[in-house]
C-alpha cells in the first residue's frame, strides 16, 4: 500500500475529491496513458476527456493529483502551484510543466560561461508558479572559482538561495536534500546538458534517469531526459525531472517578473512620475541607478524585455486586456490627430 501523505497528500485535498473516487498522484504522462501513484501502488490509467484544473489550465501533468474512477482519471484536483510556460510561437496556449510544487530548482551548470539573463527568465516563471525557487549550480567540480561564480549569480537573483553542487564528488547534495524532506515536492527546470539527470541519480543513490556523455568543448552534457517524471527519493521527498527547454515563454502572469527583478521594480516605484518610461525623464530613479553603477543596464533591459513579453502574452489570453489596449491605442491616436489643432 502507498502512504499518500508521503506523496504530499493533505487532508484538505479530500474536500475536492469527487464522491466514489480514489486520489492518485501523476508520476508520468505518456500519450494516451498516465502512470499514477495510488493507494494500492503504481498504476497505468487512462485520462478522461478534457481534463483541466480549476483555473482552466490543461493537464494532467507530473505532480498533479487526480481523481480515479476505476481505470479512468476523471478530474484534476485544484493545484496549489504550477510551473507553466506558453507554448512556442504566437499562441495563447499554456503548457503545465509540473504541478503542486513546494520548490522549483532552477538548474544551470558552473562549467562554461554564466548565463544570468536565462536564469532570470527561469526565476520569473518560477516565482509566478506559487512555489519557492532555488538556483542549483551543477558541475562544481569543473569550476575553478566556485565562490565567485555563486556570488555573481546571487547578485542577479535577490532573495533566492543559490547552491553549488557536484554529482561527481557529492559536494552540496545534502543542501538540496534538505529542501525536499518527506512529502515535499520539487521540480528541476533548466536547459539541456546542465546535469539535471545526473543530479537526480546522485540524490536518489541510483540510476533513475539516463545520462549522456559530456562534451569536452564546454563541459555540458547531451540531452537525455525525454519526459517529465516524478521520482520518490530515499529521504521521502519527491522530485520532478524535466527535459531541457529550448524556449521558456512567459504565460500571462507578470507578478513573477517584479519578484525576480525586485531591485529594479523598487527603483521604478521611486521614480518621480508614476508613468515614468525610464528614458531620461526628470527624477527617474532607474536612470540614476544606472548612471551611478548600482544597476546593471543589461539587467534593466532584461526586465523591460520580459515585461513587454508578459504584456503581449496577456493580450493573447485575455479578451478584456485586448479591449483595453485597443481603447488605449485609439485614445492615443486621437490625441495625436488633435495635437496640431491645439498647437495653432
Amino acid at each position: 500500500m502507498t502512504d499518500l501523505a508521503a506523496l504530499g497528500w493533505t487532508p484538505s485535498r479530500a474536500t475536492d475529491l469527487p464522491a466514489g473516487c480514489l486520489p492518485a498522484r501523476v508520476s508520468r504522462v505518456d500519450r494516451g496513458r498516465l502512470t499514477v501513484l495510488a493507494p494500492d501502488g503504481e498504476r497505468r490509467v487512462h485520462p478522461g476527456a478534457g481534463l483541466y484544473d480549476g483555473s482552466g489550465l490543461p493537464g494532467p501533468a507530473a505532480g498533479d493529483w487526480v481523481a480515479l474512477r476505476g481505470e479512468l482519471a476523471v478530474a484534476i484536483l485544484p493545484r496549489t502551484s504550477a510551473f507553466v510556460r506558453s507554448v512556442a510561437g504566437r499562441t495563447s496556449w499554456a503548457q503545465v510543466i509540473a504541478a503542486n510544487l513546494d520548490t522549483v530548482l532552477v538548474v544551470d551548470a558552473l562549467s562554461g560561461e554564466a548565463r544570468l539573463r536565462r536564469l532570470e527568465r527561469y526565476l520569473a516563471v518560477a516565482w509566478s508558479s506559487g512555489a519557492t525557487p532555488v538556483v542549483v549550480l551543477t558541475k562544481a567540480d569543473l569550476c575553478d572559482d566556485v565562490a565567485a561564480a555563486v556570488e555573481q549569480v546571487r547578485e542577479g537573483a535577490p532573495g533566492v538561495e543559490v547552491l553549488a553542487v557536484s554529482a561527481v564528488t557529492g559536494v552540496g547534495l545534502d543542501g538540496v536534500r534538505a529542501l525536499l524532506p518527506r512529502g515535499r515536492t520539487g521540480a528541476m527546470v533548466g536547459p539541456s546538458g546542465v546535469g539535471k539527470s545526473s543530479l537526480v541519480n546522485a540524490l536518489a543513490g541510483g540510476s533513475l534517469a539516463d545520462t549522456g556523455e559530456v562534451r569536452a568543448s564546454d563541459g555540458r552534457g547531451r540531452h537525455t531526459t525525454t519526459a517529465r517524471e516524478l521520482h520518490l527519493l530515499p529521504g521521502g521527498g519527491l522530485l520532478v525531472d524535466t527535459p531541457g527547454m529550448r524556449e521558456l515563454g512567459l504565460y500571462e502572469d507578470g507578478e513573477g517578473i517584479d519578484t525576480a527583478y525586485a531591485d529594479v521594480a523598487a527603483l521604478a516605484d521611486d521614480c518621480r512620475f508614476r508613468d515614468c518610461g525610464h528614458r531620461g525623464e526628470p527624477g527617474c530613479a532607474v536612470a540614476a541607478a544606472i548612471d551611478d553603477g548600482s544597476l546593471d543596464p543589461a539587467r534593466y533591459s532584461a526586465w523591460r524585455k520580459l515585461q513587454a513579453e508578459a504584456h503581449r502574452q496577456l493580450l493573447r489570453v485575455d479578451a478584456r486586456a485586448r479591449a483595453a489596449e485597443k481603447a488605449r491605442m485609439r485614445s492615443l491616436h486621437r490625441a495625436m490627430r488633435e495635437q496640431p489643432n491645439r498647437l495653432r
